[in-house]
Formats: C-alpha cells, sequence, structure tokens
C-alpha cells in the first residue's frame, strides 16, 4: 500500500545557473527557478536528474572557466606592467545601451517568454561584456512590464521590460527592450 506521499507528483525545476532540483508538482515555483519539462514521482525525477545534471558546477563558474582557457597567456613583460584600473561591469553597463538577447532555457521560444513574463523574472545576457554578463531581472514590486508595443500572441514588436537586481553588490535597476520574435535588443543599467 503505498502512501499519499509517495504518490504525489513532482517536477524537475532549474534555476539560472543550470542548477537542478524537484518541486511538488500542484505548487507555485519559487523565483529564479523554472520548469525543466519533466514530471513524474519523486523517484523518477531524482533519476531523470542524475541523468541530466552531468557537470554540478554552475553556469557562471563554467564560463568563467572557458573564458580563462582561452584567454592569451600572459608573459612575464604583463606581470610587470601596472595595472590601470578602468570601469567596473556596472560603470560600463550604465553607460548607453548594449544588445542584449533573452536568456530561456532549454531553448527560447515565444511561449516560455510570455511564461517568465507571468512569473515577473527574466533572464538577459548582456552580449558585449567578456563571456556574456547573464542577469536575473526582478520584474515583481517596483518593476514594470510594458507590451503597448507589441502583440505577444502574434509573437511580434517591442517589450519594455524595467526590474531590479544587485551586480556586483550594487543594487541597480536594468532597463531593456526586446524585439519579437528574435527575443533579442538593447538594455542598460541605471543607479538605484
Amino acid at each position: 500500500m503505498s502512501s499519499a506521499i509517495e504518490d504525489e507528483i513532482y517536477q524537475v525545476v532549474r534555476n539560472g545557473e543550470e542548477q537542478y532540483s524537484i518541486w511538488r508538482a500542484n505548487r507555485t515555483l519559487p523565483q529564479g527557478w523554472y520548469a525543466a519539462e519533466f514530471t513524474g514521482s519523486k523517484d523518477e525525477c531524482l533519476a531523470h536528474i542524475d541523468e541530466v545534471w552531468t557537470d554540478m558546477r554552475p553556469l557562471s563558474l563554467r564560463r568563467a572557466l572557458a573564458a580563462a582557457e582561452s584567454a592569451p597567456p600572459s608573459t612575464s613583460a604583463d606581470a610587470d606592467q601596472p595595472r590601470v584600473p578602468g570601469p567596473t561591469l556596472v560603470q560600463r553597463l550604465q553607460t548607453g545601451d548594449h544588445p542584449v538577447e533573452v536568456v530561456i532555457r532549454p531553448e527560447p521560444s515565444a511561449e516560455r517568454f510570455r511564461r517568465a513574463l507571468d512569473e515577473r523574472y527574466i533572464h538577459v545576457r548582456f552580449t558585449d561584456t567578456i563571456g556574456g554578463t547573464e542577469l536575473g531581472i526582478d520584474l515583481s514590486g517596483d518593476g514594470a512590464v510594458d507590451t503597448s508595443e507589441c502583440d505577444l500572441a502574434a509573437g511580434i514588436g517591442t517589450v519594455a521590460l524595467l526590474g531590479d537586481l544587485t551586480l556586483d553588490f550594487q543594487p541597480v535597476r536594468c532597463r531593456v527592450r526586446i524585439e519579437l520574435p528574435g527575443l533579442t535588443g538593447s538594455g542598460c543599467l541605471n543607479a538605484k
């Protein structure tokens, strides 16, 4: 005889760092977590995670290591040169507009984009930074989603987003304009 807990249906979920977990299917997902398109018993979901989560390192760490591997080796002459302080990433992203793309896993689609908007949390990548800076934007609270210049059902037009995040320990507002159907556009950060 099985218990009610054993009969519960779970879903596999994943966050922006491509880390997996399970969540009861009848519950609202916590902020920052997204359905990974697999449901079943607790044991079935855990078995699925064992199959698909082959690299336990967070996505940001994998990207940083890949960028470090592809960087040219420094010479001893480089080591002798004093480092010239430059603008921080936050300062660079506060200057002008930068190209962005919406990040939706496992692959972008208009339907997944609409779901992310409904959940009031979306990931965008600033593609002109080293390795591409992926940021999760919280659209709840003081955030805003403006769909007046688009037809989400048809997947055409422009969506304007305004939300909060913290980058390098600095709270900032992120302004993004996304062109449909390509899910690309431009964005910038503003001091909060």
